[in-house]
């Protein structure tokens, strides 16, 4: 019913957001004696921005054609180089360029596509050979593909890192921090070939009993069966993936914008504004960023759950006892992959020093391969995007890949 409800309200903003798209542009319109009143741009801009906040969205396209190395403009070209039936793995192929560091970027499976990692797909480009895990809408699976929990994720960055092949470096942004962690480890035990020469893991909740968040709090405060209960609901009839119980990535977000609330009621009365001001560059700039933070997909029940639960409630990857297909995650086993952890100063995702405990946890490794960074004044979006990210951030890891590779 939850699911339902919803695909009814999408279904009625998508009109209204088309009919105040329409209004919009004729209150602009030469024509319209009242787009030279001093009502008309105020109304204009008013249906412009709710035209733009009631749009429905699918997945967003990386767009990204080419890049910049040593001052002269390469093709960029995206090829599907290994597909699974939850994800698949991207390469970003540069036009004429060969033996860069291969990297190999974790998206989070967190309610957003992988595009969200667009500016950090873009930054690393120049000086690297950059893949990307373009997970799929849970949704969008059907259900003879069978179940997608915690251990399928590692188990698809263990191939995903076998097709790349030995020699690879792995970036993990957020979420899959724990996952790409348990992957080095078991692969590292195994002494397999085609383990990561380093991982780095950005603002990722290794440990969220270091300085809790808002999001840590609203994990554990509850039984793991209330989340089951109440935030879990069935695909529609009208996906491939009917009948699949998933973690709508509309509730997903709904949390992300209750959280910061004030801060987005601030973002659309600035853009407001701008569109009044005839400033279209600005609100553009907002748009876009909306247009990536709305674009949203389910992720499956098992994965959501054992991650709230192993992750969040039971700790049990820094406790040392985190479990893949029957066998411990050993963190003692990580020995020559070097780990660089890097955290946001003002990020309240994941607090400061949640990132940081996969250095503790490895005692296997030397303190030679092990870096931590502090991005001050950086909040969670700002480690992977933005100005902060290129300038600050990236040289870091850059430096850190070439040390090692």
């Amino acid at each position: 019913m939850l699911y339902d409800a919803y695909e009814m309200q999408r279904s009625l903003l998508a009109g209204a957001s088309t009919l105040a798209n329409i209004g919009a542009g004729w209150m602009q319109n030469p024509v319209n004696p009242l787009a030279y009143s001093s009502m008309g741009p105020i109304v204009a801009s008013a249906l412009d921005v709710f035209a733009h906040a009631a749009a429905p969205r699918g997945k967003p396209e990386f767009g990204i054609g080419t890049t910049t190395i040593e001052g002269e403009e390469v093709a960029v070209h995206e090829e599907i180089v290994l597909r699974k039936p939850f994800g698949q793995l991207k390469r970003f192929r540069r036009e004429g360029v060969e033996d860069s560091p291969r990297l190999l970027i974790v998206a989070p499976m967190s309610g957003h596509y992988a595009t969200l990692l667009r500016g950090t797909v873009e930054r690393m480009l120049p000086k690297h050979d950059v893949y990307i895990t373009d997970w799929r809408d849970a949704k969008l699976v059907p259900l003879s593909e069978g179940r997608f929990d915690l251990d399928d994720y590692i188990d698809y960055l263990i191939a995903f890192l076998e097709h790349i092949g030995p020699g690879a470096h792995m970036l993990a942004v957020c979420q899959p921090a724990v996952p790409a962690y348990a992957a080095a480890a078991i692969m590292a035990a195994d002494k397999h070939p085609a383990r990561p020469k380093t991982l780095t893991m950005m603002g990722g909740p290794i440990d969220t009993r270091k300085a809790p968040t808002v999001v840590d709090t609203l994990a554990t405060e509850r039984p793991l069966a209330w989340f089951q209960r109440n935030v879990i609901a069935t695909v529609p009839y009208s996906y491939p993936g009917a009948g699949r119980h998933v973690y709508p990535g509309f509730l997903q977000l709904a949390g992300f914008m209750t959280m910061n609330l004030g801060s987005h009621l601030t973002s659309h009365w600035e853009m407001f504004k701008h569109l009044v001001e005839g400033d279209d560059e600005s609100a553009e700039a907002t748009k876009e960023f909306y247009e990536e933070y709305r674009s949203v997909c389910d992720m499956t029940e098992e994965f959501y759950l054992q991650t709230v639960d192993m992750v969040f409630q039971r700790h049990l990857l820094p406790k040392g006892e985190m479990m893949h297909r029957g066998r411990r995650v050993d963190p003692a086993a990580i020995m020559d992959t070097a780990l660089l952890a890097i955290e946001g100063e003002r990020d309240d995702i994941s607090g400061i020093g949640q990132t940081k405990a996969a250095l503790d946890i490895s005692t296997g490794l030397p303190a030679k391969l092990k870096h931590y960074h502090l991005a001050e004044g950086v909040g969670h979006y700002g480690i992977f995007n933005g100005s902060k990210w290129r300038t600050r951030i990236a040289p870091v890891v850059e430096k850190w890949i070439a040390a090692h590779d």
